[in-house]
């Protein structure tokens, strides 16, 4: 690792270990009654769908619910694909050790937020991508990825930018129940270093992955970020709410603002790859491309990381 490198991972640490805030103290509030998030939030946006009140009120609550779920899933994989990575070390003193130990704890303290926010939701919904063929498919794929720590940091990139931009619209708007809005800020707050030292690493795990690896980076992972995307509110939760489980899913999936979120979610994924030198403007893989809605080049350079990926001062 160079210098330059090891000092600015060093200097993550430092903000983590001067920045410990335990979510039971700094967010001791809870959910008020009825909806939770604005209509113009609420995934079915744009599909001109007759909803009552009370079909807003639940979907909106087990909306939000399911990606505090899936949340917490995410984290569980990203922690343990750091552990597997330092149980295999041979120099604990390595910067990037110390500060995955400090993004293993800020983790655990989202995940007890998320968990302490479901249950106040209490949602109906079951989720029917986490169990039988695609259940077992989702989970053989994780043990996949755990291994190759070059596709794991992309996939970590797009764990990380796609939640921050939906809790930032969370957070911004007038309409969010005040306990949502700050579980968003505080949130969104520590995984601005998680997603600068995801960028940071990034380049020298790449210089070391194999054919196969560079290969599931260009061409799977996009698929895998989609799906992670799509599956964040999954059929269930329409279920809940009295409508057509897998129809009204397949029909926010394909819907124009579906889409445009998941465009603007995942261009800071594929800046920081080209800036990363995983992949070249100009010569951007179709199923990149298609995940963010963008030509060969890949996006503007004005549009950057946004920010969520600013490192923290």
């Amino acid at each position: 690792m160079t210098a330059p490198l090891a000092t600015r991972i060093a200097r993550l640490s430092e903000v983590s270990a001067r920045q410990v805030v335990d979510p039971d103290q700094a967010i001791p509030g809870a959910f008020g009654d009825g909806q939770v998030l604005p209509d113009e939030l609420l995934s079915t946006a744009g599909l001109d769908l007759e909803l009552t009140a009370a079909q807003r009120a639940a979907l909106s609550r087990e909306e939000v619910a399911a990606i505090a779920q899936e949340g917490v899933r995410f984290e569980a994989i990203l922690g343990s694909g750091f552990l597997l990575h330092i149980s295999k070390a041979t120099d604990f003193s390595d910067p990037r050790i110390i500060y995955a130990l400090h993004e293993v704890g800020e983790e655990t303290r989202h995940s007890r937020l998320f968990v302490r926010a479901v249950g106040q939701l209490d949602p109906k919904a079951a989720n029917p991508l986490e169990g039988g063929v695609l259940g077992a498919v989702k989970h053989w794929m994780v043990r996949t990825i755990l291994g190759h720590q070059a596709l794991m940091y992309v996939l970590v990139l797009a764990g990380e930018e796609i939640p921050d931009l939906i809790q930032k619209l969370a957070a911004e708007h007038p309409g969010t129940d005040p306990f949502l809005r700050q579980v968003s800020r505080y949130h969104r707050q520590e995984e601005a270093r998680h997603l600068a030292f995801a960028r940071m690493v990034l380049p020298e795990l790449w210089a070391k992955a194999s054919w196969w690896e560079r290969a599931r980076v260009r061409h799977q992972a996009p698929w895998i970020i989609e799906y992670m995307f799509d599956s964040l509110v999954h059929p269930g939760v329409y279920a809940a709410a009295g409508l057509p489980a897998w129809r009204t899913w397949w029909a926010v999936k394909s819907s124009a603002s579906r889409r445009a979120l998941r465009h603007e979610a995942t261009r800071p994924v594929l800046v920081a790859l080209i800036e990363a030198g995983v992949l070249k403007r100009g010569r951007v893989p179709f199923a990149w491309r298609r995940l963010t809605g963008t030509g060969r080049a890949g996006p503007a350079a004005a549009q950057e990381h946004g920010e969520a990926g600013k490192l923290p001062a």
